[in-house]
């Protein structure tokens, strides 16, 4: 959802296919009228594909990214965060003025950056915009190596999604189910049931198959601060 490049295989298994499909059960799970799909470039643009195929809503490009900046959520500061939005993307008006948005995007980390992206698109013109997700609340950081911020950092680990929505400013969020999200492996591995075997869904779950001693990484932070 987060890294991999969409042309990876997995596991044997298409990233790229798992994600429009996480999209299209976003689109079943979190209907809404609208005019035009949008991605969140670029890890959002194969579910919002699967999102406008479902639902029939036509897919444009109404962000274009620039290439040359990482991910912004791990970034140290909320003030180079927002200049990174700033310089990641840009709207594209034509698309945008006076239309009724869905914009997907992948993940909600502090809500900040989605926050300036709803921002954005308003300032482009957009009548409406609707935030969907194609994972669901990230409520727990990993232990795992994946640089996540802290639970206390993460927005959806103390507030819900009615409150999210208020403080991205959009005019409705969805996530997708954490059942939705299983279903949605299994239908791009085209296999029945959850498929829920073998994987770790700590972040959306706070429930972590292996614990870890904290101290580790506080002995790794050192050793890098030293």
């Amino acid at each position: 959802m987060y890294f991999a490049r969409p042309d990876s295989n997995i596991d044997g298994q298409s990233v790229y296919r798992a994600r429009e499909h996480m999209g299209r059960r976003l689109a079943r799970e979190h209907a809404v009228p609208a005019d035009v799909v949008i991605a969140v470039p670029d890890s959002g643009v194969a579910a919002a594909i699967g999102y406008a195929r479902e639902s029939g809503i036509p897919y444009d490009q109404g962000l274009m990214r620039s290439h040359y900046v990482g991910r912004t959520f791990i970034e140290p500061s909320q003030q180079i965060r927002h200049f990174g939005v700033k310089l990641k993307l840009s709207p594209v008006h034509e698309v945008l003025r006076g239309k009724r948005v869905v914009v997907v995007d992948d993940s909600i980390v502090r809500g900040t950056t989605s926050r300036k992206i709803v921002s954005m698109i308003r300032a482009a013109g957009a009548q409406e915009v609707h935030l969907r997700i194609s994972s669901p609340p990230t409520v727990g950081p990993c232990r795992y190596g994946i640089d996540t911020p802290t639970a206390e950092e993460l927005i959806a680990s103390s507030h819900d999604t009615e409150h999210i929505r208020k403080f991205v400013e959009a005019d409705s969020v969805g996530y997708l189910s954490l059942e939705g999200l299983y279903e949605s492996v299994a239908a791009a591995r085209g296999v029945p049931g959850t498929g829920a075997d073998g994987f770790c869904d700590a972040c959306f779950s706070n429930r972590y198959p292996i614990e870890v001693e904290r101290p580790a990484r506080l002995r790794q932070l050192r050793l890098i601060s030293a």
